[in-house]
C-alpha cells in the first residue's frame, strides 16, 4: 500500500493549482433535476468519470481538459489564494419542531431553497405542519454546499443536528463547482486542513472570491462545462 493510500481519500489544493484528489474517491457527474418551470428539485447521478487512485482536477477554470486540469493555471496568471476562506456566520432561523442554519458565505445559488410559489424561510412559519416541515427538510438536504442545514428539536428541548448519508464522493455539476461529499478531508494551499463537512462546494471557475469555496460566482462569469462532452 502506498503512502497516499495509506491516509486515506482527501483532497490537496496546490498553491494556485487543482485540487489533488488521492485515495480512489469516485468521480462522478450529478445534474440538477428541474421542473418544466426550471426549478430544481432533484439531483441525478449520470456517469462515473474515474476511480482512480489519484487525479487532479482544474481549479483556475481554463483547462481545455475539464473537469481534470491541463496545467494550463501555469500559463493564465491563476491566483487561487485562498488563505481568506472562511465559512460563518451562521443565522439561525426557528420554527417548531426544527431550526434551520443558513451560512450566506459558501452558499453556490444552486436554488433548491425555492420555487415559485414560496422558499425556505417563508415556511418557517409554518413547520408546525408536518407537510411543510417535510418540504423544508427536503429543500435542505439537497442543497449541495451545506449554506442550509437543519436540527431537529426533541421534546425535552434538545437540538440534533442532521445531515442526509452521503457518499465519500467528487461530483462534476455541469456549468457549476465540485461538489465533496461524505466527510472527505480537504487541505488548502496553506497546508491547513478545513473544517470536516458532509458536503461543500469548491470553485472550478478560478473566479471565486472565496477561494476554495464556491460563492456561485460562475453563474456571473458565465463559466460554461458539460462533462457529458467529449473531451478535445
Amino acid at each position: 500500500m502506498s503512502d497516499t493510500e495509506s491516509r486515506g481519500p482527501r483532497i490537496a489544493i496546490r498553491p494556485n493549482g487543482p485540487y489533488v484528489v488521492s485515495g480512489g474517491v469516485p468521480l462522478v457527474v450529478k445534474r440538477p433535476i428541474e421542473t418544466e418551470r426550471g426549478e430544481p428539485v432533484g439531483w441525478l447521478k449520470e456517469t462515473t468519470l474515474d476511480e482512480g487512485a489519484a487525479y487532479a482536477l482544474c481549479r483556475c477554470g481554463g483547462s481545455l481538459r475539464k473537469p481534470f486540469c491541463d496545467g494550463t493555471h501555469a500559463t493564465n496568471a491563476f491566483d487561487g489564494s485562498d488563505a481568506e476562506a472562511r465559512t460563518g456566520p451562521v443565522k439561525d432561523y426557528a420554527g417548531e419542531s426544527m431550526t434551520v442554519h443558513d451560512d450566506r458565505t459558501i452558499c453556490e445559488h444552486a436554488g433548491f431553497c425555492g420555487n415559485q410559489a414560496t422558499n425556505v424561510w417563508k415556511m418557517m412559519r409554518n413547520t408546525g405542519d408536518p407537510n411543510v416541515r417535510s418540504q423544508v427538510i427536503a429543500m435542505v438536504e439537497r442543497c449541495p454546499s451545506g449554506a442550509l442545514s437543519w436540527s431537529s428539536s426533541d421534546s425535552d428541548g434538545t437540538a440534533r443536528r442532521i445531515e442526509p448519508d452521503l457518499p465519500v464522493q467528487v461530483a462534476v455539476i455541469p456549468d457549476g463547482p465540485l461538489w465533496v461529499t461524505g466527510g472527505l478531508p480537504v487541505t488548502a494551499s496553506s497546508g491547513q486542513a478545513l473544517e470536516a463537512r458532509n458536503r461543500l462546494t469548491l470553485c472550478r471557475c478560478g473566479s471565486s472570491s472565496n477561494k476554495p469555496f464556491c460563492d456561485g460566482t460562475h453563474k456571473e462569469v458565465g463559466f460554461q462545462h458539460d462533462p457529458a462532452a467529449p473531451i478535445s
